[in-house]
């Protein structure tokens, strides 16, 4: 599904199919357009939009696809979206806008202790002993 066409859903259909808001989106491309849109340059030309290679992407992080699929599906060559995916990734975390917190910012709360108390004391239980049980049977 190109972003043509996800364009028209409505904004809780575009997260749900996407995994992110359009605002997200728009500053992803927004981030990706000046590296990964070769109009008018010298060299191979990717035969999808900018757009089309972040729902590329996106479409390997949210549904676990393997490249295989995802380039069947768009048409691509499994070694053209494995390098599509590596530059998008790094392109996003060189911005800045999208990094995740590192280790030290999230270890700051991790010294919030929560005990929980459980009382395992033993306590006996009543069973027939084994002589009443020969006799039974």
């Amino acid at each position: 599904m190109t972003y043509k066409q996800l364009n028209h859903l409505k904004p809780s259909a575009f997260k749900r199919r996407c995994g992110i808001h359009r605002e997200t989106f728009a500053q992803m491309v927004e981030v990706l357009r000046p590296h990964l849109d070769r109009t008018g340059k010298r060299g191979g030309q990717c035969k999808l939009s900018v757009e089309d290679q972040l729902l590329v992407v996106l479409e390997y992080w949210r549904e676990y696809r393997t490249q295989f699929h995802i380039a069947t599906t768009w048409g691509l060559s499994e070694s053209a979206v494995c390098r599509l995916i590596r530059k998008v990734e790094t392109l996003l975390m060189n911005s800045g806008k999208f990094r995740l917190p590192g280790k030290k910012q999230l270890y700051q709360n991790a010294n919030l202790w929560s005990v929980l108390v459980v009382d395992v004391t033993e306590s006996p239980i009543e069973h027939p002993k084994k002589k009443v049980i020969a006799q039974l049977g």
